[in-house]
Order: structure tokens, then sequence, then C-alpha cells
């Protein structure tokens, strides 16, 4: 037997076992889908697979600025696959994509929380560390998630009552993202840029799974949770990601994905694998293995693809 074949043989046997096990014990509410500490590692993985694809998106746009085509491509295949393969699996997982009106009140609760009490906040504090235009573009931010949230209450009033109509959306302003460094003065205002970020770049992957859950029965509810998922990230991710310094020259680029992969593939997909095969949720505990293989393959992509940098160049300067 392989090594490989067995460590598979003794992960379904430890599902099996920790199965029988519950049957000893209470189940589970009806009303429970997920063992509760999978379900909050299967959030955590979805934040992390959301933050990867928005990083990896300009990324894409940083290595094709520096003329390295076949790093844009690798970091822009490597986006699809965290948001389209990876956080999809894992919203599946958990039941994470309801019905349209569910989904809208979702959306207006995350959006009406934004912009009364996160950005705000952050907005007075990066005020008060003289971080004047992080200040601005919080504001900014809180505003448009104001509006963010009336379209999506008139959206959920046109399909609940039947009347009014689905409101388009607002178009995106793209936002460039060069490469460079924090372009702010204090620790607190990096550190709530950071964790805006995460906030805009999970809203981008939200909707755009609901606007793919709408598409069959409703085109018009697609194309305002698209053009939301747009706002999300070129606009208000990217308006941060400048501030934030996020993007660098591509060889640092490639370096923080790769220990961000290997951290991934090596640490916390198998730790979440085996919470839920201790809570007896093998479908998770499968999902969560085969996601540490991806990592770890990204990695390996983006490794070679760091050795190679400077024939990349060469073939750049070759070309031009």
């Amino acid at each position: 037997m392989t090594a490989a074949r067995f460590t598979r043989t003794c992960a379904g046997l430890a599902c099996t076992t920790a199965m029988l096990i519950g049957t000893l014990v209470p189940a589970a509410s009806a009303g429970e889908e997920t063992p509760a500490k999978t379900r909050r590692n299967t959030l955590t993985a979805m934040h992390g697979e959301a933050m990867a694809h928005a990083s990896y998106h300009f990324y894409a746009q940083q290595a094709g600025r520096e003329g390295l085509g076949k790093v844009r491509v690798l970091f822009a295949k490597t986006a699809h696959t965290e948001l389209h393969d990876h956080f999809t699996g894992e919203a599946g997982l958990i039941h994470f994509v309801r019905g349209d009106a569910a989904n809208l009140r979702e959306s207006i609760r995350g959006e009406r929380e934004e912009a009364t009490y996160m950005y705000p906040r952050f907005a007075r504090e990066a005020w008060q560390d003289k971080d004047y235009n992080a200040a601005r573009l919080f504001m900014e931010i809180a505003r448009d998630e104001k509006r963010h949230a009336r379209q999506f209450e008139k959206a959920l009033y046109a399909i609940t009552y039947h009347r009014g109509r689905i409101p388009e959306g607002f178009a995106p302003e793209p936002v460039q993202v060069p490469a460079g460094k924090p372009k702010v003065r204090s620790a607190r205002t990096l550190r709530n840029l950071e964790t805006a970020m995460r906030g805009e770049a999970f809203a981008n992957a939200k909707y755009t799974l609901y606007a793919e859950h709408a598409e069959a029965r409703s085109p018009e509810l697609a194309r305002l949770f698209q053009r939301a998922a747009a706002v999300e990230l070129t606009e208000h991710f990217a308006g941060e990601a400048v501030l934030a310094g996020l993007v660098h020259r591509t060889a640092d680029n490639l370096r923080r994905s790769i220990a961000g992969e290997t951290y991934e593939a090596t640490t916390m997909y198998p730790g979440f694998a085996r919470v839920a095969r201790a809570e007896g949720d093998c479908k998770a505990a499968e999902l969560f293995t085969e996601i540490a293989g991806d990592e770890a393959a990204h990695a390996r992509a983006f490794l070679r693809a760091l050795r190679h940098l400077h024939h990349y160049r060469h073939m750049a300067r070759t070309d031009s």
C-alpha cells in the first residue's frame, strides 16, 4: 500500500469512527447543518480564499505592467481557482448561498453595518492619527455602502411584492493599484485598512456567488449583484490597497504568495481537516484535504515562476 493510499484509508477510518461515536451522544438539532467548529473554520477559509483572489487579481495586473505575461496569467488563473473552486466549494459545505430574498437580507445587513459602524469608526481613528487620505476614503466608502444597502432594499421589495423595479446598480470606477509602500502614518490605520480589505474581498466573492445563483430566475438581480461585486473589488478594495501598499514588485508578490499558499497547504487546511474528521464531517475533511493539495501546487508554481523570473524578464525585453 502506498503512503498516500494509507493516509486516505486512515482518514476514512477516522471519519467512520467519529460517526460511530456520534451515535452514542445526543444528535445535533435539525437546524445545525454543519458542526460548529467546522462551520467556523469554513468561514475562516472562505475569507482567506476571497483575500487571495483579490490580491492575485492585482498582482496579475502588476506582472502585466512589468511585461511578465506568463506570471500575469499564473496569478490570474490562480485567482480564478481561489474564487470559483475553493471559495465556491466551501460555500456549498455550509449552504452559504440561500434564496434570493435571504441573500438580499444578508447583503443589506452587511452593508448597513459597514456604513453605520465600521467605516465611520475607521474614519474617526484615521483622522485622529492624521491619516487624512485614509479618513476621506473610509467616509467615501461608507457612503457607497449605504447606497448599496438602499439598492438591495429596493430589490428585496421588488421580488417580495412584485412591485417596482430591481435597480441596475452602480457602474464601478476602477482604481489602479501600482506597486508601492504604505501611504499611511499609523499602525492602527494600516490595521484598519487590512481589516477593510478583507471585508471588501469577502463581499466581492459573496456577491459573485449571489449573482450566479440569481442568474436563471432574475437576470436583473444578477446584474445588481455583479455590479456591487465589481465596485467592492475594483473601487473599494483597490483604493484601500493603494494606501495599504498591498502590491509590490512581482518578485516580492511571488514570495508573499508562496508563504501564504505554503501555510494553507501545510498548516491551516490540514488542521481544519482534522477538526472536521473529529466532528464526523467527512465531506468537509475531504474538501479541506483536496484544497490543501491545490494550495501546495500553487506554491510550487509560484516558486517556479520566481526562479525563472530573470528569464521571463529577458524574454520581455527581447520581445519589445
